[in-house]
């Protein structure tokens, strides 16, 4: 079984929903506008199902799983304006067909645990996402708790992805919300659960896309600093996406190859190799994402 744990696909019914905003986040045909960022002109092609499905098919995935662009900002959103277009996601999304299954969203504004707690139950809900910037704090971990605390009971893993982007001054260049807010968001979660959430969270699996902006590989500084990087724990995974052979190479050398797991970010990014062995992409692809779903022995 080949896995990618991160990818992104709008049904349609969600692209209408945005389509119909008139505040962010919101689409004018296929032009996205968001309230930190730059406006971005979506490849319609990115979102089509047929071409999508026959590519994962073509290419041998067993099991893609999508992600609610948190960037968007609508776990950020409050009251109804976002419980509408959360329960559309999760609507829309479960009738994709193989290999695809979801990850669910959750309000982090109004956490409702007892509706995040009916969509985990679903058997093509992977587990929960949370944006970054909810996570930013060790404290956080304690406002985040009860979400965090329906995933752990449910024996589901958390995918901790970067969330809205701080409006930028308009003449940065278009990659600047990727490589700098983005980064410094899951630096940051990262941080906040290694204080707080293992103490909190004994039995929960957590993963932190884009290799969690590097973290890890910061650790002599943390030591310097009167921090301690402490034993490896072996419920927190890397996911691999925009990084390829020197930056995952890196990592193993911190925290080893069981907690690297292969995520593309497609479409805004492709799936890598890194060519570090066949034993190293059957972990990476395999045997790790499996850990991470389920808590199998690998």
């Amino acid at each position: 079984m080949l896995f990618d744990c991160h990818q992104h696909l709008w049904p349609a019914p969600l692209v209408e929903a945005l389509r119909r905003r008139d505040s962010y986040p919101y689409l004018r045909e296929w032009t996205l506008y968001l309230p930190g960022e730059a406006p971005y002109e979506v490849d319609p092609a990115a979102h089509d199902l047929t071409r999508r499905r026959e590519r994962e098919i073509a290419e041998g995935r067993s099991q893609v799983l999508l992600s609610l662009s948190s960037p968007l900002g609508i776990e950020h959103l409050p009251g109804d304006e976002g419980a509408g277009l959360l329960a559309l996601w999760h609507e829309s999304a479960l009738n994709l067909p193989d290999p695809y299954r979801i990850w669910a969203a959750a309000s982090v504004t109004d956490p409702d645990p007892a509706v995040l707690a009916t969509v985990l139950r679903e058997e093509r809900v992977a587990g929960l996402q949370l944006p970054a910037t909810a996570l930013a704090e060790p404290g956080d971990i304690t406002r985040m708790g009860p979400l965090l605390a329906e995933a752990e009971s449910a024996d589901k893993p958390v995918l901790v992805h970067p969330g809205p982007a701080p409006a930028c001054a308009p003449d940065l260049p278009g990659w600047w919300p990727a490589m700098v807010p983005y980064v410094a968001q899951q630096h940051r979660a990262w941080l906040a659960w290694h204080i707080a959430g293992r103490r909190a969270h004994p039995r929960l699996r957590i993963a932190f896309v884009a290799l969690a902006g590097l973290a890890p590989l910061h650790h002599e500084r943390l030591t310097a600093r009167g921090g301690e990087l402490g034993p490896l724990d072996p419920y927190v995974y890397y996911e691999t996406s925009s990084y390829g052979t020197r930056a995952i190479d890196a990592l193993v050398r911190v925290v080893g190859v069981d907690p690297i797991v292969h995520g593309s970010d497609r479409p805004y990014a492709e799936s890598v190799d890194p060519g570090l062995g066949a034993a190293f992409t059957h972990a990476m692809f395999t045997a790790n994402p499996r850990h991470l779903l389920t808590g199998a022995d690998r």
